[in-house]
């Protein structure tokens, strides 16, 4: 399936949302939840980070993390203990995020998209983006056009970059989708690939 963006928007919402987890199936799947959000504002004119957003998230299902999911995210027990529940965490991006007008929002992926409705659902509180979804990584792989399909770190390789930050911190993560925006809108070259 072909991803494409209709319309340009004033504005490109970026998220990426850390989840609990671990490597032992302790925590299934569908009772995964978001521990942190992180965004940014994108200008579609100039494609330049213009605002973010970032607020850790207190678990309920599974409240204690995980050895697996701290080495993944580097999110300490101490971050969520402090953190604001799922409602009030939506609640403040949805505020931030009221401030721009005229947006769709993206991901690396559709994990996030399906990740946010779920914990939407199982708080029973309303989407706070309430914009259209696209998969960014999708848009990525089709412009880059070798058929891979490519994690976001390897999307920062394949344009020959470094990665800015920490993998798999929600904040990190939304400001390398950014860098990857304009490879994935075919407004900028992806690098000869090197053999």
């Amino acid at each position: 399936m072909n991803e494409t963006i209709e319309r340009q928007p004033t504005h490109y919402l970026l998220i990426d949302f850390e989840a609990t987890c671990a490597d032992d199936g302790a925590v299934p799947r569908h009772q995964m939840e978001i521990i942190e959000i992180g965004a940014v504002m994108v200008d579609t004119a100039s494609l330049a980070v213009i605002g973010e957003f970032q607020s850790f998230v207190r678990p309920v299902r599974h409240p204690r993390l995980t050895a697996f999911c701290t080495r993944l995210t580097s999110i300490a027990q101490a971050d969520v203990d402090a953190a604001p529940g799922f409602a009030e965490a939506a609640a403040a991006l949805k505020a931030w995020r009221g401030g721009y007008a005229d947006l769709v929002w993206g991901s690396w992926g559709d994990y996030d998209r399906n990740q946010l409705q779920q914990d939407c659902d199982f708080h029973r509180v309303s989407n706070p983006v309430g914009a259209p979804h696209h998969n960014i990584k999708r848009l990525f792989a089709q412009r880059e056009g070798s058929g891979r399909k490519f994690g976001l770190d390897g999307g920062v390789k394949r344009v020959r970059l470094d990665f800015a930050g920490t993998h798999h911190r929600g904040i990190d993560d939304a400001r390398n989708i950014a860098r990857l925006l304009p490879y994935a809108l075919g407004r900028a070259e992806f690098p000869r690939a090197q053999r």
